[in-house]
């Protein structure tokens, strides 16, 4: 049996993971990373890059379909989906030595390969190597939920773990699950030539700000996909051709027959099989309880990103891994904070959120005001023929930016100012001082920040003050 003592022990080498091990490698820390699957996690390999590798291809499919209104033929697209499926692969395989264990190695980190348990509060097994470290960090990510459905153990189902290995586009794709990832895998097999339908139990999107979710559904909708919302799936069947799906929506039975079905039920912690309770780490089936700091219910071990069961996003645990940086390397009582983290959905088009929730904001602040601008009235927009969608911002009567959603082209990007706003607590007016360039989708920051104070530069008391003023000559 080898032994190993160390600085630190990673276990898990996702995104939050490869993160904390980088950054406390290069800044002089010893430090043991242990992972059981692919380097790069679910991500890389299975999560944001493929997924978004698949949702560029259906675009330009989309794209060639729906030309006409800038004067060019709309042409029906030839899909070779073996060649979509290496596209994905290729994106993958570009970015992956990035996250590899020869760069990893290269830098100064021990990379062990091997399952892994803990035996003790200070000790991990992982395959024939015994590591002890003053501090471990638990960063081993989620895997999808599999929902307790009668007979959905006897057919063959894909999860994201599994759809990005089809060399051939599903005839139709049944989907159970509208979360972001059903929605956006929807989107992507209808651009290229699947029948889809989607099967949620409460409405699209249900995390989501219901006013900007209808954008997207209107648009799904036209894109062919088949939503079926507060509907719950009662049984799964296997069929000649593939699969049957049963489910109840608003008393009545219904069913849907397709070829696939991805099950997109959201995700649950990957906890299990670490032997957590040798280490005298407290955890539910949602995850791993952490304080504001990460530090579980032993203090010497700490947890990042999925595995503590809050909000399930690559940014999410890479901010994770710089607050235990900072918490174990120089002692700092830094606490991880939620209230500017911002969330996309990468469909067409994209829904972006950051702070409160439009609801939320109104039950905490009696005095709160939404302001909303159309992408319609943007120039830039109007120019791509991407007008859907508006801006949505709730401040306090002062001013304060309190919670902001865009859904329309681009949303995603733009919401990075926002998530600034949110963090240092700015005000709209500052959000309106800026100046920016035009012709560009981000006037549109500009353009609903400035409503805020519309009515006040408008109103009868601004004209007598000008009218009294322009008296004087």
């Amino acid at each position: 049996m080898k032994k190993i003592h160390t600085d630190i022990c990673v276990i898990g080498a996702g995104s939050g993971g490869l993160s904390l091990a980088a950054g406390a490698v290069q800044m002089g820390a010893k430090v043991v990373l242990v992972e059981s699957g692919k380097m790069g996690g679910d991500c890389l390999n299975y999560g944001c890059v493929p997924s978004k590798a698949l949702l560029a291809a259906g675009k330009r499919a989309y794209a060639m379909e729906n030309a006409a209104p800038f004067g060019i033929a709309s042409v029906k697209p030839k899909i070779d989906f073996a060649k979509v499926h290496a596209h994905v692969r290729g994106v993958i395989k570009t970015i992956e030595p990035h996250d590899s264990q020869g760069r990893f190695e290269e830098l100064g980190v021990k990379v062990i390969r091997a399952k892994e348990y803990f035996i003790s509060p200070k000790t991990l097994q992982a395959g024939d190597t015994c590591i002890s470290a003053k501090r471990f960090v638990i960063a081993t990510g989620s895997s999808p939920a599999i929902p307790p459905v009668s007979g959905l153990s006897d057919v063959k189902y894909l999860t994201n773990e599994s759809i990005f290995n089809l060399k051939e586009a599903p005839k139709h794709l049944v989907i159970m699950g509208g979360g972001p990832i059903g929605c956006e895998m929807a989107q992507a097999f209808a651009h290229l030539g699947s029948k889809v339908s989607v099967i949620e139990m409460f409405s699209i999107f249900p995390k989501d700000d219901a006013e900007c979710v209808d954008v997207v559904r209107k648009k799904l909708l036209k894109n062919g996909i088949d939503l079926y919302e507060g509907a719950q799936v009662i049984k799964v069947n296997k069929t000649k051709v593939g699969v049957s799906v049963e489910f109840d929506k608003g008393g009545k039975r219904g069913k849907v027959s397709g070829s696939q079905l991805l099950v997109a039920a959201g995700r649950k912690a990957n906890v299990s099989n670490l032997d957590l309770e040798n280490a005298d780490v407290e955890y539910t089936p949602r995850g791993i309880q952490v304080d504001d700091y990460l530090r579980t219910s032993n203090k010497k071990i700490y947890a990042i990103g999925d595995v503590t069961g809050g909000l399930q996003f690559t940014h999410v645990a890479s901010y994770h891994a710089g607050v235990v940086i900072r918490n174990i390397l120089f002692r700092l009582r830094f606490k991880a904070k939620t209230q500017a983290i911002p969330w996309v959905s990468y469909t067409d088009p994209e829904l972006a959120h950051v702070g409160m929730m439009h609801e939320e904001a109104r039950g905490k602040y009696a005095d709160a005001k939404t302001m909303k601008f159309p992408f319609a009235d943007i120039d830039r927009a109007v120019a791509e023929r991407k007008p859907e969608g508006f801006i949505k911002v709730t401040t306090t009567k002062r001013n304060k930016v309190l919670g902001v959603t865009i859904v329309g082209h681009n949303a995603g990007e733009l919401i990075l100012p926002w998530v600034m706003a949110v963090q240092k607590g700015m005000g709209v007016g500052e959000m309106a001082a800026f100046v920016a360039p035009y012709p560009t989708l981000s006037e549109i920051t500009k353009r609903v920040s400035g409503s805020f104070f519309t009515p006040m530069l408008f109103s009868e008391k601004t004209k007598r003050i000008v009218r009294f003023l322009l008296s004087w000559g």
